[in-house]
């Protein structure tokens, strides 16, 4: 795993830790926040990612 790949868990993993269960325009707003940009992270992921956030999840696998 890339140093870009563990900062991207671990801002997930934060997001999901604070932003569980509000809305997803909310998750969405925090996430494109605090998630560092990369190549390849696509605004379906990022939504994909907000949906679960919005449920509960939290997807960084942490």
């Amino acid at each position: 795993m890339t140093d870009l790949d563990t900062a991207l868990f671990r801002a997930v993993h934060g997001v999901a830790a604070r932003y569980a269960g509000q809305p997803v325009p909310v998750v969405v707003d925090a996430l494109l926040r605090y998630v560092p940009k990369a190549p390849g992270v696509a605004e379906s992921e990022i939504l994909r990612i907000a949906e679960e956030i919005s449920v509960g999840r939290d997807p960084s696998g942490l």
